[in-house]
């Protein structure tokens, strides 16, 4: 089967039989470039420029997972980035200038194309929800895949009419947010409202709408995933984490973290941890760091202390 196949490749070329003996036996071999007579060995062709791609794949697995299609389909984009874009570069391929004539030419298909891609009222919703779910993205630094399963989150949400009536800026907030908590992404709801321009009370509406209409299922988030981010805005040693960690696991173990907000709990075995450890950290600064008051970071140091039973 293989030589038959590398047979017809040899045809394609140009090359119906061997030259010497007639043979219609012929190989292609692409490490040395070469066109080889099967029957007789003699090179009928060499230096074969190589027209394939240019990685390399050993196994099935390798040569299906790899291809020259373009850019994945991506759910942040509104038409999943299988539409065409004409640049507005106005050069040609050698970066000469354009002609006039041309650039107007360009002008007119550049403008149909944009046409074409947004025509419908839900383009024209989806467009404006990706740019602005973009714009919050890179505010508050959330990583591709959570941008991913945010603007999945807001298409459905757009395919069972919540966004009607309703802000698309605060469904795309709220769908961030949804994302963050149920890919436990440390990011408050406080911070995604900062970087929107929508108040914290509306994105809060929208997210308990997701929650209700679409039927999704929210982890318990874990106090410890907090811990770096607090550390690192106060500037706390990573001994110190590593107390407050362990600290946070002893409370989880005998029950003690049930029903209390998680950026708390974090603030105040950060605290517990600095103080025995010896460094020099108010509550006001962790309390700052976190976003909570110091009045939590005070009742949640409370029960964390006599839960374990420290000694601070």
């Amino acid at each position: 089967m293989l030589l038959k196949e590398e047979e017809k490749k040899g045809r394609v070329r140009g090359i119906e039989k061997c030259p010497e003996c007639g043979s219609t036996h012929l190989v292609q071999d692409y490490d040395m470039g070469e066109i080889v007579c099967a029957a007789c060995g003699l090179v009928i062709r060499e230096n074969i420029a190589d027209q394939g791609p240019e990685w390399r794949a050993f196994t099935k697995e390798e040569k299906e997972g790899r291809s020259r299609t373009g850019a994945p389909i991506s759910l942040s984009v509104h038409d999943k980035g299988l539409s065409t874009v004409i640049d507005r570069i106005n050069k040609d391929a050698f970066g000469r200038e354009l002609p006039l004539e041309t650039r107007l030419q360009m002008l007119r298909l550049r403008k149909w194309q944009i046409r074409a891609r947004v025509h419908s009222s839900i383009d024209r919703n989806l467009a404006q929800a990706m740019a602005e779910l973009d714009r919050l993205a890179d505010k508050t630094h959330i990583p591709p895949s959570v941008k991913e399963k945010a603007a999945l989150i807001y298409r459905k949400a757009l395919e069972k009419g919540l966004v009607r009536g309703r802000s698309i800026s605060a469904i795309a907030a709220a769908a961030l947010y949804a994302a963050c908590r149920h890919s436990e992404t440390p990011r408050t709801l406080k911070e995604v409202a900062e970087a929107s321009l929508i108040k914290r009370k509306d994105i809060a509406r929208c997210y308990r709408l997701l929650l209700r209409e679409l039927d999704i299922q929210m982890p318990i988030s874990d106090p410890v995933k907090y811990v770096s981010k607090i550390a690192a805005k106060v500037g706390i040693s990573e001994k110190t984490q590593r107390k407050a960690i362990e600290i946070l696991r002893e409370a989880e173990k005998r029950k003690a973290i049930a029903g209390k907000d998680p950026m708390g709990l974090a603030a105040a075995a950060l605290y517990i941890a600095c103080v025995c450890e010896g460094e020099r950290k108010t509550q006001k600064d962790i309390a700052e760091a976190a976003g909570v008051t110091e009045v939590t970071v005070r009742n949640r140091y409370k029960g964390l202390k006599e839960a374990l039973n420290l000694d601070v």
